[in-house]
């Protein structure tokens, strides 16, 4: 009788430990489980973390290059160095002192944003940073803006390269001893060749003449009543295109009081 409670009980040990050691294993097999799950969720967190951060970053970088980028200064010894005897000489009608170099970004032809560089009189330079942001913000396409010294301060030059130009010292083009209102830094020009002079039979830049027919409109074009139009005008400038015996579409001009 003894050993045959002796039996059972070992019987039901047994058992036990049968039944116990897959519920251990089962155990063990599920806090690995969850202790990876737990890691790779933290990973992810900190993954989010860090890109959530690198685009702030970025975001901060793009505001404060924005920021630089719509605004104007006196001009410094590294920008006088590239214009003088240049786009300003001596005789100028407008001392270096009361000049102002602008920055601005502009939206391109290609459809890709740029960072631009102009000359002005110290006097409209908060419009003109107006205006090109607003033009900016409108992706009211530019082909390219760069100062006229790029190109020698040759203005056939700079036009044939379809450049939006401000400040340079020259006489109005076929009238001697007249000083343009580019002389005076109250004056801008932009993308010519959608944009030319016409007077007569004469077109200029020649590449404007595919752009005399002002009613079909061209990638960068102004006309009456537009965007860059009123965004000029209404800040007192005057167009080119509305003048009555010639037409200079790229031109606008401020006068001073």
């Amino acid at each position: 009788m003894r050993k045959a409670l002796i039996l059972c009980m070992l019987i039901a040990s047994t058992a036990v430990f049968v039944t116990c050691r897959p519920a251990e294993v089962y155990e063990g097999s599920s806090i690995v489980e969850n202790k990876q799950q737990v890691q790779d969720d933290v990973k992810e967190e900190e993954t989010k973390e860090t890109e959530t951060k690198e685009v702030e970053t970025k975001e901060i970088e793009t505001k404060e290059v924005f920021a630089q980028s719509f605004a104007y200064y006196p001009i410094d010894e590294k920008i006088e160095s590239r214009i003088m005897g240049v786009s300003w000489k001596q005789g100028s009608p407008v001392a270096l002192k009361d000049l102002r170099y602008v920055n601005v970004f502009y939206w391109g032809f290609d459809e890709q944003p740029h960072i631009g560089e102009l000359i002005v009189n110290k006097a409209v330079a908060k419009d003109i940073v107006e205006i090109f942001e607003e033009l900016y913000e409108a992706k009211f396409p530019i082909a390219k803006i760069s100062l006229i010294d790029e190109y020698n301060a040759e203005d056939s030059k700079s036009m044939e390269d379809n450049n939006t130009s401000a400040f340079c010292y020259r006489e109005v083009d076929g009238k001697p001893g007249q000083l343009s209102k580019h002389s005076y830094g109250v004056a801008i020009d932009i993308n010519p060749i959608q944009n030319p002079y016409v007077y007569k039979d004469k077109v200029s830049p020649s590449e404007g003449k595919s752009y005399l027919d002002r009613s079909e409109m061209s990638k960068g074009m102004i006309v009456k009543d537009d965007l860059c139009y009123k965004a000029f005008t209404s800040r007192g400038w005057t167009w080119g295109g509305d003048w009555k015996y010639e037409k200079d579409y790229q031109h606008f001009q401020k006068q001073l009081k």
